[in-house]
């Protein structure tokens, strides 16, 4: 197995073979998010995403915590510097709409490349968003998830009101948004939250073991299932099947389609190229 790896100050970059891990690198303040650590989150998903070597993406936290959310001192420096700023320059020009197409939750939510999470300890406010975002999420036994927001008188802005409901229901989002609730791992599992709760050891071996064996099968249509589910949100059932026919199609004419029908014949394992 081939390993190749990258870092920056804020995030460990480590591909085997066909699969990305990330792993968020500010174990001193539980992985909380700065604006550069956002940014460059941003970055490696999309290359990820274009590149056709990766298949699969492994997201986990050095240390204790998964994620503690976006990070309030980051954020509230950047406010009293650009009031400074403010007040210095008052024909400083208007800022423009707020724009999130290049936030990680814009750009994990649209990526058709398939995201497992590890998560490995404390998941909250936009760090539990960023889980959800995930495809899959493996939790270890010393893992929770902590809906807070309305604790710090924030929303879940990251796309937790659109996701939570859909995961586990309108009343049980409401309970943990409304009456800031922390669930621990067992909860997780039992609410769909978390589709495995694993001993801490074993975590980052069995999110790899599960994306390798997506990094195994045949990257059009795994990620062209991905899509179709992430559309068939918003779809009606004629449509989506339609949207499925038309992509079948092309599937039909490939090399890949060819191979899997050969390797069913061969009674051997495929060797999928995305062509």
């Amino acid at each position: 197995m081939s390993i190749t790896q990258s870092s920056t100050d804020e995030l460990i970059l480590e591909q085997h073979d066909r699969v990305l891990l990330i792993r968020l690198n500010r174990p001193d303040r539980l992985n909380a998010i700065s604006r550069d650590m956002l940014d460059e989150l941003s970055a490696k998903v999309v290359a990820a995403d274009k590149d056709p070597e990766i298949r699969c993406i492994v997201l986990t936290g050095e240390g204790k915590g998964f994620c503690a959310g976006l990070d309030l001192i980051d954020t509230n420096k950047r406010r009293e510097d650009d009031g400074e700023e403010t007040n210095a320059n008052h024909n400083r020009p208007p800022r423009k709409l707020f724009d999130l197409r290049d936030a990680p939750i814009n750009v994990m939510w649209h990526c058709d490349t398939p995201i497992i999470c590890a998560v490995n300890g404390a998941a909250a406010g936009y760090g539990m968003d960023l889980t959800l975002l995930c495809d899959m999420r493996i939790m270890s036994e010393h893992g929770k998830m902590a809906a807070i927001t309305a604790r710090r008188n924030v929303v879940p802005e990251s796309g937790g009101t659109w996701l939570l409901p859909r995961l586990v229901g309108w009343a049980k989002s409401a309970e943990l948004y409304y009456r800031g609730r922390t669930v621990l791992a067992d909860e997780c599992l039992e609410l769909g939250l978390v589709n495995a709760v694993v001993p801490h050891e074993e975590l980052l071996p069995t999110a790899m073991e599960w994306a390798r064996e997506v990094a195994d099968n045949a990257p059009m249509a795994v990620q062209t299932t991905k899509r179709m589910m992430r559309m068939g949100l918003e779809e009606s059932y004629d449509t989506a099947v339609d949207h499925l026919m038309v992509h079948l199609a092309g599937m039909f004419a490939s090399e890949d389609f060819e191979e899997g029908l050969k390797a069913f014949l061969e009674k051997r394992k495929p060797n999928f190229t995305g062509r």
